[in-house]
């Protein structure tokens, strides 16, 4: 019986185990925060779940007076008026950690067992565990997989102190709606947040270093939503880079590098991330590190060491929890010889859970700018569409790629609301190689968003 140890319990370590043991093998996992680790914990599940009261909050503001929607003083029936950010992140902090109870149990029963506390590689097949209720014990391994998952990068002169300054993780504690919101990095994380707190009623202020929000995003896309962000009020400063933050009084002061200060009540620094590898004996035991810290893997999971695998933030590879998870299984069905499809990137779909979302999947247009791939595109305003003109959407479009001459599809990006679930037919395609004429020729639902898909295929259909 082959023996695996996992060190880490998110998606790279808890769908690796799983497989694991479906196919037989002995199982340890090493868990220190809880399993589902940060994306469970502190990130995914609870800033969607923040975001969820965000958007019923959105969609009433935004259409409840061209739907004919009366709001009065708060008294039921009357209206949603407010929200009580207390009750809000109770749920969220009840509904993570019911999560990872659920993950944990899904685990044992599978077989796997679970070790509570934190582990150290001491050569390629040895593990040692330092057991959370204290204690050392030395386990030997077939395999070994990494997947420790990330912590929030800190600025020297921004040090979170969970009270004014609050790194991602620490928003949940929060019991009161902070007045006057400073979000410093616009990147997913930065951008998610912002538009959440903005929509739940607090004074926000994006601080970006960059010339636009979501800098890694479609142009398109991140342009829509910026637009989207002022129109409600959100003070956006762009090439503005912050060099420290600093408590004064029952506020927040940040200074940029240019010497502007902005004031709040409270900040949000969301600059990043550094990965947990640091002491446990990584580099002694041979495993290479990028200069950032992270471990270099190859596209089924490996390492420089025989034996050692590694999945997830950890990887740097790309930062969700799905691609975490796909890169876990890799490793597993690699370490017990079974057939395997080597990670695909560009088949990956993602999304930005801001209002509206953005969706995209495969070639960018970045990729066709810059001559990686030869394609043409389709872009649809969302507005034109007759769902969305019966829900009141204002802002958002469908983009497509495909080859010219046989119009393989090949990218697209989808911004409007619940995007997350529009980009998965785009998906689809992406990764069998569909055509723009089989999507054309399939039938939508009338009316419907993803119409709009249908459509989008076909007028690509015309110029291919």
């Amino acid at each position: 019986m082959t023996r695996i140890v996992i060190i880490g319990g998110g998606p790279g370590g808890y769908e690796a185990a799983l497989v694991a043991a479906q196919l037989g093998a002995e199982v340890t996992v090493i868990d220190r925060d809880g399993f589902g680790g940060s994306c469970v914990m502190t990130d995914c599940v609870p800033s969607k779940t923040l975001i969820a009261t965000a958007e019923v909050m959105t969609a009433f503001a935004a259409g409840h007076e061209e739907l004919g929607i009366k709001v009065g003083d708060g008294t039921p029936p009357d209206g949603v008026v407010g929200v009580d950010l207390g009750v809000v992140n109770r749920r969220v902090k009840r509904l993570a950690l019911a999560q990872s109870e659920d993950i944990a149990q899904s685990v044992r029963r599978a077989g796997a067992r679970v070790v509570h506390g934190t582990g150290r590689l001491e050569g390629p097949g040895r593990v040692v565990v330092a057991h959370k209720d204290g204690g050392l014990e030395t386990l030997e391994a077939d395999t070994v997989l990494i997947a420790t998952g990330a912590h929030p990068r800190e600025l020297p002169d921004a040090a979170p102190d969970g009270e004014r300054i609050l790194s991602w993780t620490q928003v949940y504690d929060l019991e009161e709606l902070p007045e006057e919101l400073i979000v410093v990095g616009s990147g997913v994380t930065g951008a998610e947040f912002a538009g959440a707190y903005q929509a739940l009623g607090s004074r926000v202020t994006l601080v970006s270093s960059r010339d636009r929000v979501l800098p890694g995003e479609d142009p398109d896309a991140a342009a829509v939503l910026e637009d989207v962000f002022r129109r409600r009020g959100m003070t956006v400063m762009s090439r503005s880079r912050a060099s420290s933050v600093k408590r004064v009084g029952d506020g927040v002061e940040v200074t940029l590098a240019d010497g502007r200060v902005v004031r709040g009540s409270h900040c949000l620094m969301a600059v990043g991330s550094i990965p947990n590898t640091a002491g446990m004996g990584l580099e002694e035991a041979g495993v290479k590190l990028s200069e950032s810290g992270h471990v270099e893997v190859d596209k089924v999971s490996r390492t420089s060491v025989p034996g050692v695998y590694a999945a997830g933030d950890c990887t740097g590879v790309l930062m969700l929890a799905s691609v975490a998870a796909m890169q876990g299984r890799i490793a597993v069905y690699h370490a017990l010889g079974e057939a395997v499809t080597p990670l695909r990137l560009k088949t990956v779909a993602s999304n930005v859970f801001t209002d509206p979302e953005i969706a995209t999947v495969g070639a960018s247009q970045a990729d066709i700018e810059a001559g990686r791939i030869e394609a043409r595109a389709v872009k649809l305003p969302l507005p034109r569409n007759p769902r969305a003109k019966m829900q009141g959407i204002k802002d958002g479009f469908i983009k497509l790629y495909c080859r010219p001459g046989t119009g393989i599809v090949v990218g697209g990006v989808v911004v409007a609301p619940k995007a997350s679930e529009l980009i998965h037919p785009v998906s689809l395609a992406v990764d069998n190689g569909l055509t723009v004429t089989q999507i054309a020729h399939s039938f939508t639902v009338y009316p419907s968003l993803s119409g709009s898909l249908a459509e989008a295929a076909r007028q690509l259909q015309i110029t291919t």
